[in-house]
């Protein structure tokens, strides 16, 4: 049975409420932004809104992290400090789950992201959100793989230490307990 990809008018306040708090907390991440300009154009996306709820169900803290001027949208992306851990102990992609043997995780990064209508990180979106604070300091986040290395049976994930954004590569079946995804979403 698919979900229901809109929010009941009381989940709705709920979860703007929890948006407006943390965009006033961290204001550092979308200056030049206002509230009430974010507010209206979720107000006319219940798709976007629904998806947002699940970011944030998941533990992913979503906040607003740029405007694209020329698209007229927010760029929203996990702000959680490690990555979410809804999101957690997954492989890449249905080809790498399919391809274990044994020890199946129950999900992967890539059906996830699309059930909850955001996509991963690039590499580049990833460097970004690190600019605007210190996040995987203790787990990592896959990314999204460029299509030579998916084939040759890889994947991407980065995270941070000492100072520094490391990117590293491993395979696609693999999953861990301190390894997920972060996400992206425009509204």
């Amino acid at each position: 049975m698919a979900k229901q990809k809109e929010l009941s008018p009381e989940k709705r306040e709920e979860l703007l409420t929890t948006l407006k708090k943390r965009f006033e907390k961290n204001m550092e991440r979308h200056e030049k932004i206002e509230w009430e300009s974010v507010q209206a154009k979720l107000e006319t996306s219940p798709e976007k809104l629904w998806s947002l709820n699940e970011m944030e169900e998941t533990d992913g803290e979503p906040d607003v992290v740029g405007y694209d001027k020329d698209a007229d949208e927010y760029i929203f992306m996990d702000c959680s400090k490690e990555t979410p851990k809804g999101r957690r102990k997954v492989c890449y992609d249905r080809a790498a789950l399919e391809a274990r043997k044994k020890h199946k995780p129950d999900n992967t990064a890539i059906d996830m992201a699309t059930d909850m209508g955001i996509e991963l990180l690039t590499e580049e979106q990833y460097r970004e959100l690190q600019k605007l604070g210190e996040f995987d300091l203790k787990t990592s986040s896959r990314v999204q793989t460029p299509t030579d290395i998916r084939e040759r049976g890889g994947t991407l994930f980065c995270d941070r230490r000492f100072g520094h954004v490391f990117v590293y590569h491993n395979g696609a079946d693999s999953y861990y307990g301190v390894r997920g995804f972060r996400g992206s979403l425009r509204v």
